[in-house]
């Protein structure tokens, strides 16, 4: 019996039960989490990292937004299935422009904060943790009046209605949003096979750009940066955006090639945010600058 690693919360569960059912002899077990969503996302991985490698369990999957680019020794990537919906939804509201002066945005997101900073100045943010249940009902009961989640989130567990997507032109989605990827053992080769089974070519290739510009800038869940990689034919464009925590500045680029540079690409883009000045603007995210 193939044995598939998820996290245990509701979303976590309901994107693995889909790659489940397309794996043949596959069971889901749930491998508890050392992290919470008020700690860095980089700990969420941490322990389907650890029974991965003890052999606990032979695939693991995780939300792509949420894997750090550095990856432990003796792990590697299986596969993309195909990708949900990778843009936010606004819920509580019909737009970010048609809250009132001073409505309650709720989000934890340095992304999302920064970017409705930016683009939606009448507004202010309010610190919103939890699971997608739990945020949904703080909103119900007041606590903001609107709030920024991912339509893949919402879709993934039936509450689509509950969310209207925000314009990714704008309101540029974190990089691999509504993507799934799937680690296994270095050396498993008939693991290898099966993840390739489930893998969707132009999701894989959006998130190899968007997972490289991420590793070449450095940036993580506590920086303030967008991007997305959209495939079409034989061509891939990568929209990246990095801001200021308070969204006062902002740099904003594109990179079109052919998709067997997706990788290479997303370096690219990466070096041409840095020559227009995004290290300093990560660094204000970190705290570092002067």
């Amino acid at each position: 019996m193939l044995k598939v690693g998820s996290r245990g919360s509701a979303l976590a569960t309901a994107q693995a039960r889909t790659v489940v059912a397309e794996l043949p002899n596959a069971e889901l077990v749930v491998v508890e989490s050392s992290g919470s969503p008020s700690e860095d996302k980089a700990r969420w991985t941490r322990s389907l990292d650890q029974a991965l490698l003890d052999g606990e369990i032979d695939i693991a999957i995780h939300s792509a937004k949420d894997v750090p680019g550095d990856r432990p020794d003796g792990i590697v990537a299986l596969g993309v299935p195909k990708r949900e919906d990778p843009r936010d939804a606004i819920c509580g509201a019909i737009s970010l422009e048609a809250l009132s002066e001073q409505a309650r945005v709720g989000t934890s997101s340095p992304r999302r904060a920064a970017l409705i900073a930016a683009f939606a100045p009448q507004v202010q943010t309010v610190d919103l943790r939890g699971n997608v249940d739990t945020r949904l009902r703080k909103l119900a009961e007041g606590e903001c009046d609107a709030a920024i989640l991912a339509l893949a989130g919402l879709r993934r567990l039936g509450l689509a209605d509950k969310g209207i997507a925000l314009d990714p032109t704008v309101f540029t989605p974190a990089p691999g949003q509504g993507s799934l990827l799937l680690e296994g053992r270095v050396g498993d080769d008939n693991v290898r096979e099966l993840g390739e089974l489930v893998s969707h070519r132009e999701s894989e290739l959006a998130l190899a750009a968007e997972r490289s510009l991420v590793i070449a800038l450095g940036a993580d869940c506590h920086t303030a940066v967008g991007a997305l990689a959209q495939v079409e034919a034989d061509l891939i464009t990568l929209d990246a955006i990095c801001l200021a925590p308070d969204g006062a500045t902002w740099i904003r680029d594109r990179i079109t090639g052919p998709v067997r540079d997706a990788a290479a690409l997303g370096r690219e883009l990466a070096k041409s945010l840095r020559a227009a000045g995004a290290d300093e603007l990560l660094a204000l995210s970190r705290g570092e600058a002067s």
